[in-house]
């Protein structure tokens, strides 16, 4: 079974920054591509920030490139998202998702297994 637990969410002033972290069991963590979710009050849930297995290659949504950073430590099994220059909008409950291949899924339909999330508030 894998197992996914995010951590480092919390409140954070508009402007500022923040960093989560995914941890993940399993002995394909290494092999497969890793994103994140996130799902604000109201909305669906949108992808955010993409990985691929070697951490070579990220892929973000529109409304965070250029402001948050995936990365991945695949000798610890962890995922990170860097969330820098935060603004309110950003403000939701943040999912990691390991994917069911290799690359750079933008779809919920790529991923296999889900963290139970994290909140993120960005105030004004």
């Amino acid at each position: 079974q894998v197992q996914l637990v995010e951590s480092g969410g919390g409140l954070v002033q508009a402007g500022g920054s923040l960093r989560l972290s995914c941890a993940a069991s399993g002995r394909t963590f290494s092999s497969v591509g890793m994103g994140w979710f996130r799902q604000a009050p109201g909305k669906e849930r949108e992808f955010a920030a993409a990985i691929n297995w070697s951490g070579g290659s990220t892929y973000y949504a529109d409304s965070v490139k250029g402001r948050f950073t995936i990365s991945r430590d695949n000798a610890k099994n962890t995922v990170y998202l860097q969330m820098n220059s935060l603004k309110p909008e950003d403000t939701a409950v943040y999912y990691c998702a390991q994917g069911r291949g290799y690359g750079l899924g933008t779809s919920r339909h790529e991923y296999g297994y889900w963290g139970q999330g994290t909140q993120v508030t960005v105030s004004s």
